[in-house]
């Protein structure tokens, strides 16, 4: 490009190069970032922010506003920039302190540390699934509860991509479905640069995403100059007036844009300019002011933008004072929607399991989960293809489809990581999701799944056939080291009941749960109804047989259908001499968060003698074995047969629980 782009002395321009001047000052100050995609991107932004969203500054999670995501999470610099030029709570002392211990500025924005940042991006590919959520989120909760002349639910999902977005498997996933069910709120633009870390992305990257995403059931357009701040402006409101269909505009836009050695070179990307290159490049820009300072004019134009949001949401909020007044039900949930607080499970009837019958969790799974959503109307979701194993219908409800998003049901298809990236965008839009899959195919979803819990969202996961007991489809399908992968896993809740009525209290737990994603790991075959205390469940772990005279000598530590194991093996130990503790163990993460007397009443450590018993891997379990106890579980992938011989091979049976009781006992 030219050394000296064009200068154009308009409160427009200036307040683009304003932009590009925060970003240079803020990743030349951090000697760290990823300035070239603000620098190229930002007529973009000013367009979004200042021209066509909806949003009121001083009231930044008002209901009905119009959401931003940067999915290029990367090019942060973009999005603070815009923040602090609109009148949010972002003073310039944030954007000096860019990328530090502290600072409401990181290096990729993040929910519910920065104000105004709707999600937190960053991983490539989830910012753009992560808004299809959202915009599934509003054509529900529109379809559901607006009614005539009052619309209080009516707000588009703004987007930035990037080339790495675009080449993500999970926007496909997410793009294709957000196609399928029409979601004309969705406006995703596009940043073409060409450019990636390694070079043109031409070396890797040679579709015709404009094809693709007409493919998809997208209404698509090109702007060949993204300095064409007016053609980007046209192309954003004919986004706008297509109401069938989401939105893909192309910007073809030069990364690094003003400056004269690095702009359109991988150089820019990931690393800040330089001092000569920074000044040469404001020089440019026209930017004669100084660093960390926007010029009096410019900060007029842009906090603007206050005054008209807060009319807007004023406005607003009168249209909903009279719904309120004559739809109270409606407006009742609405707010709880709106407010995203613990939901109200007064009228909550859980199904009980008696004892001596027998079922499989999943099926437990289903009657809990329609128990719920019986109370709970903001609870939606659906599995990846597998309702009919993971038992996720909501009864009575019908499927969100094109033309009628009204339903409960969702139908994502064969897209585990879109589905769980689209749930969290559900989440954050204040509804209840749950999806479902087997829990061996948890690792195609794991990185949304970790967005969720880093943004503590209230996410449900059920993950059936969570065992070799499974049966015979083998070890492709049998989960092994899933567990403890999931548990490793901060602000994650995992639960692996024992029986139905574990479950019915997991699913409580679950719903309930307003700080973290919450996982429900479920056997595809029957396992024994217990006798479980009401509330048992929530502690995590607890006794659920005591030893004969209440003094055991020897614990048995068990989850899910292994609990089972411990309690057959139990009884031959008891009619030996053996004071014999069994204790269900569904929450590794419950159960450490109970005070310490709590705990040494469960697994007391004087008793030295335990057996741990989990049909999956046996790392982790070293913590309640302990030095003398013994670890029965699976370090080596499964095998295709019945799922009770399967079990039995590989020594899941009361009499190996037995053996390994005695061998313990016998180190004392």
């Amino acid at each position: 490009m030219p050394d000296t782009p064009q200068v154009q002395d308009t409160v427009t321009t200036r307040a683009i190069n304003a932009i590009r001047a925060l970003t240079i000052d803020a990743t030349q100050a951090a000697g760290d970032g990823h300035p070239g995609m603000p620098l190229g991107a930002a007529p973009m932004g000013y367009v979004l922010y200042v021209d066509a969203m909806r949003h009121d500054p001083s009231e930044p999670r008002w209901p009905n506003r119009d959401r931003y995501v940067q999915s290029a999470g990367h090019g942060s610099m973009l999005q603070y920039a815009l923040l602090h030029l609109t009148g949010y709570d972002l003073p310039m002392a944030e954007l000096e302190r860019y990328r530090q211990w502290g600072s409401r500025t990181p290096g990729h924005p993040e929910h519910g540390h920065t104000v105004g940042v709707e999600t937190t991006t960053g991983p490539l590919g989830q910012g753009i699934s992560t808004a299809v959520g959202m915009a599934m989120a509003e054509a529900h909760l529109a379809a559901r509860y607006n009614r005539p002349g009052l619309a209080v639910v009516d707000h588009r999902v703004y987007v930035i991509a990037s080339d790495g977005d675009l080449m993500e498997g999970v926007s496909g996933e997410a793009s294709s479905l957000a196609g399928h069910l029409g979601l004309g709120k969705l406006i995703v633009l596009y940043d073409d640069n060409g450019i990636s870390i390694d070079g043109e992305t031409a070396i890797t990257f040679s579709e015709d995403v404009l094809k693709r995403y007409e493919a998809y059931g997208w209404h698509v357009q090109r702007v060949a100059d993204g300095n064409d701040v007016e053609a980007i402006r046209r192309a954003v409101r004919a986004a706008e007036a297509e109401s069938a269909r989401p939105s893909l505009i192309a910007v073809r836009t030069v990364i690094g844009y003003g400056a004269p050695r690095l702009a359109g070179t991988p150089k820019v990307h990931g690393s800040p300019l330089g001092d000569e290159e920074a000044e040469r490049a404001k020089a440019n820009l026209g930017v004669d002011w100084p660093a960390f300072t926007v010029p009096d004019d410019v900060l007029a134009h842009t906090r603007a933008v206050a005054a008209r949001g807060a009319a807007t949401r004023r406005a607003w909020q009168e249209t909903f004072a009279r719904y309120e007044r004559e739809h109270p039900r409606e407006a009742h949930e609405l707010r709880q929607v709106f407010e995203g607080g613990a939901p109200d499970l007064a009228g909550l009837e859980l199904p009980r399991f008696e004892p001596g019958g027998k079922v499989a969790t999943r099926k437990a799974s289903a009657a809990a989960l329609n128990a719920v959503a019986r109370v709970m109307p903001s609870l939606v979701g659906g599995s990846a293809d597998l309702a009919g194993s993971n038992y996720t219908d909501i009864e009575g409800e019908r499927p969100m489809a094109p033309g009628d998003m009204g339903g409960r049901i969702v139908h994502f298809g064969v897209r585990e990581h879109g589905m769980a990236a689209v749930a969290n965008g559900l989440a954050l839009s204040g509804l209840s999701p749950f999806v479902a899959t087997f829990l061996v195919f948890s690792d195609y979803l794991k990185p949304a799944l970790r967005l969720s819990a880093l943004m503590r969202q209230g996410v449900v996961y059920v993950f059936t056939h969570d065992s070799i007991g499974l049966g015979g489809d083998g070890p492709t399908h049998q989960p092994v080291e899933h567990l403890m992968s999931l548990r490793a896993v901060p602000d994650l809740v995992v639960l692996r009941p024992a029986d139905g009525n574990e479950t019915a209290q997991a699913w409580r737990i679950a719903a309930e749960r307003r700080d973290g994603p919450t996982v429900l790991a479920l056997t595809r075959q029957n396992v024994p109804n217990l006798d479980v205390p009401d509330g048992a469940v929530a502690r995590g772990g607890y006794v659920i047989a005591e030893a004969g005279g209440g003094r055991p000598e020897l614990i048995l530590i068990g989850t899910g259908s292994e609990v089972a194991l411990c309690l057959a093996a139990r009884e031959t130990l008891e009619a030996e001499g053996v004071p014999t503790r069994v204790v269900s163990l569904p929450s590794f993460e419950l159960f450490e968060a109970q005070d310490a007397a709590y705990r040494e009443s469960v697994l007391p450590r004087a008793v030295r003698a335990r057996v741990t018993v989990e049909a999956g891997a046996t790392l982790g379990w070293e913590r309640y074995a302990g030095d003398l106890g013994e670890t029965i579980g699976l370090d080596r992938f499964g095998a295709s047969a019945p799922g009770d011989v399967v079990m039995r091979e590989l020594g899941f049976t009361p009499e190996a629980v037995v053996a390994a009781a005695k061998r313990t006992l016998a180190r004392l």
